[in-house]
C-alpha cells in the first residue's frame, strides 16, 4: 500500500516526522547521550542530523522522475525511473544509534519502501523511543505505521537472519 502512496504525500509524512523530531530533541538528544555514552552536543547532534535528512528527503520525494538517455540503437530510448524495492532492513551501530536509521528509512520511505530497523544490542531505548515517535506520526496521519518497524536482539542472531531473508531486498548496515 505505501509503495502505491504518491511520493509528494510520503515526503509531507517525513516532513512531519522531522516536526515531531524537532519537538523531541532535546530529550532524545539526552537519551541518545546516557544510552551510547555520548557528550550531550553529540547526541543533540546526532538528532539534528535526523532532522536534517528529513529536510532533504522531502525535497527529494518531488523529485523522483527518471531520466530520458537516447540509446546506441536506432529509434530507441532508455528511461530510468524509480521503483520501490519493499521492505528495507536497517541495522545500526552503537556510536550512531538514531542518525544511521534516519538516513536510511527517509530516503526509503519517500521511494515507498518500508523499513525494518535493528539497532545494536546496547542501544535498544533510543531505537524503541524513535520507532514510537514514527509510529506516532503515521498513526496520526492514516498511515500504516508498521512502514517503520523494529526488531531488537542480538546481532548474531536477529541481525543475521534479517540479513540472509530473501524477501528484504536491501539491507543498509552503518548508513553504507
Amino acid at each position: 500500500e505505501w509503495r502505491n502512496v504518491p511520493a509528494p504525500r510520503r515526503g509531507e509524512l517525513i516532513r512531519l516526522l522531522g516536526e515531531e523530531l524537532r519537538s523531541a530533541k532535546d530529550p532524545l538528544g539526552r537519551l541518545v547521550t546516557v544510552e551510547s555514552d555520548k557528550i550531550l552536543q553529540e547526541g543533540l547532534g546526532e538528532v539534528q542530523e535526523m532532522i536534517d535528512i528529513c529536510d532533504f528527503a522531502v525535497g527529494l520525494s518531488r523529485r523522483l522522475y527518471g531520466l530520458t538517455m537516447p540509446s546506441e540503437r536506432p529509434g530507441h530510448k532508455m528511461m530510468e525511473y524509480w521503483r520501490p524495492l519493499g521492505p528495507v532492513g536497517v541495522i545500526s551501530a552503537f556510536n550512531f544509534p538514531v542518525a544511521v536509521w534516519s538516513w536510511n528509512a527517509a530516503l526509503a520511505s519517500v521511494c515507498g519502501d518500508t523499513v525494518l530497523w535493528k539497532p545494536a544490542s546496547q542501544t535498544p531505548l533510543t531505537a524503541i523511543a524513535v520507532t514510537k515517535i514514527a509510529q506516532g506520526v503515521c498513526e496520526e496521519n492514516g498511515v500504516d505505521p508498521a512502514i517503520f518497524s523494529l526488531t531488537v536482539g542480538k546481532g548474531s542472531t536477529v541481525g543475521d537472519r534479517l540479513l540472509h531473508d530473501r524477501r528484504i531486498p536491501l539491507v543498509s548496515a552503518t548508513g553504507s
